[in-house]
């Protein structure tokens, strides 16, 4: 009888503190329900979104622990969205420079062109003088890595800028990761190119290039610096070569449009992860990436 009664109150107790515990998971489960981030919220916060893909040999490590890998090409904003007219961005340079001591982009209100070389930035505006960057100003569109050159090379002929790049391309080992590169020496002739800063509202690129200056350098000491990148980062970045130049003694440069080359080297940087940082702007939220933009970037970057 004992027995009996003892069994009952614990199946008593059992039951009333399950009921409790499914209360408390309820009131758990509606109290304070997710809210949807508000635009104003997000640029009050200067959230950034981060993307940490990894190609071919790259692990999935954070963001932090992904820059201890120096092969990682570190990217602020798309090329699409620079293409679209959203040329305020919120990286310092600074900030860049702590993921990469070589590479190119531009600087806000799309003042000119940006290159990056060993450590040091440079803007070159479209007087076609390279002026450096200070660690405060902001960039819309950069690319950066540590370079750590994987392959060298010595061009002890003349190529120009239609014969090089397959001479390039087949040095590689794969097509499916990215190359950052150096050539250094000799340019029989260079055309480059800047563009000149603008003001709101922010037209699209395509027609901001309309207006370019353009200057031409004959047998130059000087180094190009660049990407070439996969075809399937289209729309992310700039398929094949992107190019900027500088001449040696730091002074001009710009997007290089042309080249001959003489007796240079050439030193790649194979490039196997990819870390991308989007603007937490209002012109980016809200700017269409839809479209496809290949046509406009194959005219901005002639």
């Amino acid at each position: 009888m004992i027995y009996k009664i003892i069994t009952s109150l614990i199946t008593i107790i059992t039951i009333a503190f399950i009921i409790s515990l499914s209360g408390c998971v309820g009131e758990k489960a509606t109290e304070n329900p997710p809210q949807k981030a508000s635009l104003e919220k997000l640029n009050e916060s200067n959230v950034t979104t981060t993307w940490n893909l990894s190609f071919l040999y790259g692990s999935r490590d954070d963001a932090t622990n992904q820059q201890v890998n120096k092969d990682v090409l570190f990217q602020t904003s798309t090329i699409d969205a620079l293409l679209e007219g959203v040329y305020d961005g919120d990286t310092t340079f600074g900030e860049l420079k702590k993921h990469g001591d070589f590479g190119l982009g531009t600087v806000n209100g799309l003042d000119g062109e940006m290159l990056e070389l060993d450590g040091k930035a440079y803007q070159i505006k479209t007087d076609g003088v390279a002026y450096a960057v200070n660690d405060s100003m902001k960039t819309p569109f950069a690319v950066v890595t540590f370079f750590e050159p994987d392959k060298k090379l010595f061009l002890n002929t003349t190529m120009n800028s239609s014969q090089f790049p397959d001479y390039l391309e087949s040095k590689f080992p794969t097509k499916n990761i990215i190359y950052a590169i150096k050539i250094k020496g000799n340019f029989e002739y260079i055309k480059t190119r800047s563009v000149p800063g603008q003001k709101k509202p922010y037209p699209k690129l395509v027609e901001v290039t309309k207006n370019q200056s353009t200057f031409e350098f004959h047998k130059a000491n000087g180094t190009i610096i660049g990407f070439w990148l996969p075809v399937y980062m289209k729309g992310t970045n700039v398929p094949g070569y992107h190019f900027h130049f500088i001449t040696d003694d730091r002074t001009a440069g710009g997007h290089v449009l042309e080249y001959i080359l003489g007796n240079s080297s050439i030193e790649i940087d194979y490039t196997s992860d990819f870390l991308m940082e989007l603007p937490g702007t209002e012109e980016f939220y809200k700017v269409n990436l839809e479209e496809d933009k290949q046509a406009e970037l194959e005219k901005v970057e002639k």
